[in-house]
């Protein structure tokens, strides 16, 4: 059978979907890890991370079983799905890259007004800063955060804000992250291409008068 083939479109969805299962486990495994060993303790971030590996595994599933039995609703839904999915990551992926110092800026102050004390607190610790940004605007609230810093910079009473730290390293982290975005993005938009065609193949060993 040659690639353009009914069974090489079948292989191939179901072998992307069992990747994407893969993945979606990874992200499970890696968040229960990491609050085990007490590396986050934010139940939000934990929470959050553990529902995209959740929605990505349900996701594979129903491609798989829907590519396994050439399951013509549970293909639709499926690239249906998919294809939103990859617009939002699509979209996210390139406004990661194009993302300037100043944006990133009100990026990290947004982040840190809802973060919680203690995930502020672990942060400062791995981070060995203190605070976010020693600014005017912000002097209160950099204030209050350093009063209740316990990084071990505040032995030494020489304390980097945190924002700059996370600046200084920013720009690469949001090309790395726009850029695997955008691999998975086109990973997404292949599978959704492979579900269109695969749905309107005919199964050889089907009846040949059945619908398709």
């Amino acid at each position: 059978m040659v690639c353009g083939g009914f069974t090489c479109s079948k292989n191939a969805l179901c072998s992307l979907n069992v990747v994407y299962m893969l993945v979606g486990l990874l992200l499970i495994g890696v968040a229960a890890w990491g609050k085990g060993y007490g590396l986050v303790s934010s139940i939000h971030i934990i929470g959050g991370v553990i529902a995209v590996g959740v929605f990505l595994l349900l996701i594979a599933v129903v491609g798989l079983i829907g590519a396994m039995h050439h399951h013509q609703v549970m293909l639709f839904f499926y690239m249906v799905i998919l294809f939103i999915v990859f617009l939002f990551q699509f979209g996210i992926s390139c406004s990661c890259l194009a993302m300037n110092r100043g944006q990133q800026e009100t990026l990290l102050n947004s982040a840190w007004g809802i973060m919680e004390n203690k995930t502020k607190e672990d942060l400062e610790t791995q981070l060995n800063c203190c605070g976010l940004f020693n600014t005017t605007v912000k002097l209160q609230q950099f204030n209050q955060d350093l009063g209740s810093c316990r990084a071990p910079c505040t032995t030494e009473g020489r304390c980097v804000p945190c924002g700059t730290k996370m600046l200084d390293h920013a720009t690469e982290a949001l090309k790395i992250l726009g850029g695997v975005g955008l691999f998975f993005s086109f990973t997404e938009i292949l599978g959704v291409w492979l579900a269109v065609r695969y749905r309107n193949q005919k199964d050889p060993r089907a009846n040949p008068s059945a619908f398709l």
